[in-house]
């Protein structure tokens, strides 16, 4: 018997401006930078001053997040003199959830005001040069749903938030690229820190060896389950972005090998890392002029 895809959550400008409406309301913090947070990497938002939490579940339209180790709520604050607000937990399309959820709150934060988005995530290794704690700044992507047509800017283009053929050549911003690997050798820990492809698959299980040979044949250096959406979105509303990879296992690539990826091994490398990563974005954003036109 013949089956048909779910039909995609269709969203609109009004769906976004009231949700962005609503967080208004609840606090007079109003940011220009907002921070995305991967598995077990929510402690940035710990870290933040003056902060107002916001449960996921009390916010209008927003989805939920079901994944160990993401949080699922929103928190306002001020760090290293900069209005921002963390989203501990993001939303993934092996969720259940369709393109256009996954990628809701970015186009809620270009409603809030928000200029530049950084973005985290857990991934897996693809480079051999790379080890396990390593952290890989995004220097581009590889968005495999969105080559497939899985794209969240597929459908009727509202000009409100963008152009309809967005340019994706320069995603990543290269001055914030700079300034991220200057702050890293700053602090020594430029020995761990690389720059690398970003490779987002659709998830939930991990990569055969033949699909992980394949994505590094691609040029990808990492790959997980989240993030290229985002920054499609992102870019699209004329955000800049900052992308950082937190390696938590490499990617097995031989037959013989007896080794097998698991949730818990990235969790646990988290915690191994997650203060140096923590560390870099606060000297990044500390060496941030507080309008980020001004970078």
């Amino acid at each position: 018997m013949a089956t048909t895809a779910p039909a995609a959550h269709r969203c609109s400008y009004e769906d976004y401006e009231a949700t962005a409406k609503w967080l208004g309301s609840q606090t007079e913090q109003r940011p220009k930078m907002a921070i995305i947070c991967g598995s077990g990497l929510g402690g940035l938002a710990e870290q933040l001053e003056n902060r107002v939490v916001i449960p996921y579940r009390d916010i209008p339209n927003f989805p939920q997040t079901t994944v160990v180790g993401h949080q699922g709520q929103l928190v306002f604050g001020t760090l290293e003199g900069h209005q921002c607000v963390c989203m501990q937990g993001r939303f993934h399309t092996y969720e259940g959830y369709d393109v256009n959820q996954v990628t809701y709150p970015v186009r809620v934060f270009s409603l809030l005001g928000v200029r530049t988005l950084v973005v985290t995530n857990a991934a897996g290794g693809l480079n051999s040069s790379f080890s396990v704690g390593d952290i890989m700044l995004i220097k581009d992507h590889i968005n495999l749903p969105g080559l497939v047509g899985n794209n969240p800017l597929c459908g009727p283009n509202d000009d409100r938030f963008g152009v309809r053929f967005p340019c994706m050549s320069d995603a990543y911003d290269r001055d914030l690229l700079a300034l991220a690997q200057q702050t890293a050798e700053e602090q020594g820990i430029g020995a761990f820190l690389h720059q690398g492809v970003y490779c987002m698959v659709g998830g939930p299980t991990f990569e055969s060896i033949a699909e992980g040979r394949a994505l590094r044949t691609l040029g990808a250096d990492a790959v997980g389950m989240s993030t290229a959406l985002e920054v499609v979105v992102a870019r699209h509303c004329g955000l800049r972005v900052l992308g950082f990879s937190l390696i938590t296992n490499m990617v097995v690539n031989d037959y013989d090998s007896t080794l097998k990826a698991n949730h818990a091994e990235v969790l646990d490398t988290t915690l191994m890392r997650t203060q140096d990563l923590q560390g870099l974005v606060r000297g990044i954003l500390a060496q941030m002029p507080l309008d980020p036109e001004d970078l």
